[in-house]
């Protein structure tokens, strides 16, 4: 299987780029010429691409690089062992150690059509009965890769996109929507809301946790179109990402560290002496800027029954920066936390960020990339660090005809020198088009494990990490 870029470089079109190691990203700057495919940063990665059968049902899934391998389990429809069916649209993921278990504790971006349905909770203790999302947590072993046992672990939330892992043992389900009990009509005129409950939340799931325990929204956090969370293990800070056309970046500071529901201070990043900045087009890679925090004063508005970014306006008002459709989010070992904006950039094919913290009110925004070419990335969405490196692997959700999308979705790998590398393909007959979503790696590093969300299935992926080649 040749793939874009191979096709790209056999025709001569491609020529190497100026290398930005993260440690170095302020350094130097990526050599792009924008919209053009002349000098695009690719790395060679693990290799070519070839479709491969899992292990343990034959079936086709994936195309990946030579020595990789993986298996399927946690699919859509199947009995699990509480005795509920398997949720479907799977979507952000998390994967725990604990004692001699994996525990992935994976979301579902069940919609219900964004109207009330009675009865479509998917397990016991549920937020709201009329509410068909939540997370299903689910068994493995790390030795065989095999799925012991499974269950629902949230119930009764709507529309789970992705969350993000806290270094205490539990998993942030976040909300992508802030319909409520309030009736109201969508830009399409459909008529949406009427919950029983007010949505837009994020909720704690403890990967100890052997069934599903009673949902408390975390409202403090704020009622917005949550994407995903990632934790500053050395500072307890909670950064949230939002999924709008105009979006924030947020940081919850916690009253108490690693006790959430205790309540704390949100806040929405502003960029120092420029009110209102706007991220969204118009950058340089390599650019840098001092950033500051401002108050939201009401995380958890009236308004957002009828308004998706009525929190959002709050910041704005003050001075924050808008940002396009943020997505996933994820912390580095170090304490920088990296966020992706899924159509940012002059072409709309994404933008990878980097946030450093620097004191308790200030810190310092680096646009570590920017696509310069949607077949090298196309909206980005999900993404991790892989454990004891400082490749990125970032999940593809760049199926959208209408935003110019290409008809395929990659995992990706962004290097330490700025380059980017195909890792897998999704080649699932008739459903070539879904998403990669919920990318976590093994705390060791020894497996990834990925959903692709329309199918409904949850893999695992292993083979030699070591081989990376970065040039």
């Amino acid at each position: 299987m040749i793939s874009r870029r191979k096709f790209l470089l056999q025709m001569g079109l491609l020529a190497s780029t100026s290398a930005i190691g993260f440690s170095g990203f302020n350094r130097r700057a990526l050599a792009l010429t924008r919209d053009s495919v002349s000098q695009l940063p690719i790395a060679q990665g693990y290799g070519e691409l070839f479709p491969v059968a899992t292990e343990n049902t034959g079936e086709v899934f994936l195309a990946l690089p030579k020595g990789f391998k993986y298996k399927v389990f946690g699919k859509q429809g199947s009995v699990m062992s509480d005795g509920n069916k398997t949720p479907p649209l799977h979507d952000g993921m998390a994967c725990f150690s604990v004692g001699n278990e994996l525990r992935l504790i994976r979301n579902h971006e069940v919609s219900n059509g964004r109207v009330p349905k009675q009865g479509s909770a998917i397990g016991n203790n549920a937020y709201d009965e009329t509410a068909g999302g939540g997370t299903t947590t689910l068994v493995v072993n790390p030795k065989t890769r095999e799925l012991i046992k499974d269950f629902v672990s949230l119930s009764g939330t709507l529309i789970n996109c992705a969350g993000g892992i806290t270094p205490w043992g539990s998993w942030i389900s976040c909300e992508e929507t802030t319909l409520g009990q309030s009736i109201r009509k969508d830009e399409a005129g459909k008529v949406t809301g009427g919950y029983s409950k007010p949505h837009g939340y994020c909720y704690e799931v403890f990967a100890k946790a052997d069934w599903v325990l009673p949902a408390e929204p975390l409202k403090v956090m704020g009622r917005f179109k949550h994407e995903a969370a990632a934790v500053d293990k050395n500072t307890g800070i909670l950064y949230l990402t939002e999924d709008a056309n105009t979006a924030g970046f947020y940081r919850f500071i916690p009253k108490q560290k690693k006790h959430l529901a205790k309540g704390g201070e949100l806040q929405m990043l502003k960029v120092i002496n420029q009110d209102g900045f706007d991220t969204r087009k118009g950058l340089s890679v390599g650019q840098t800027f001092q950033v500051s925090w401002v108050t939201i004063d009401n995380p958890d508005p009236i308004e957002a029954d009828f308004d998706d970014s009525a929190v959002y306006k709050q910041g704005l008002a003050k001075g924050a920066a808008t940002f396009a459709r943020l997505e996933g989010a994820y912390s580095h070992h170090k304490g920088q936390i990296f966020f992706v904006s899924t159509n940012g950039g002059n072409n709309a094919g994404g933008q990878v960020w980097r946030y450093e913290h620097k004191s308790k009110t200030q810190g310092k925004l680096t646009l570590v990339f920017e696509s310069p070419s949607r077949d090298l990335l196309d909206m980005p969405d999900n993404i991790c660090l892989k454990p004891h490196s400082e490749l990125v692997f970032i999940c593809e959700d760049s199926d959208y005809s209408e935003a110019g999308g290409t008809s395929d979705n990659h995992m990706r790998v962004l290097a330490p020198n700025g380059k980017i590398a195909d890792f897998a393909k999704n080649v699932t007959p008739g459903f070539e088009s879904s998403e990669f979503a919920g990318s976590t790696f093994s705390e060791e590093g020894k497996t990834l494990f990925v959903n692709l969300q329309a199918v409904g299935v949850t893999l695992a992926i292993w083979g030699d990490w070591q081989a990376f080649k970065a040039d």
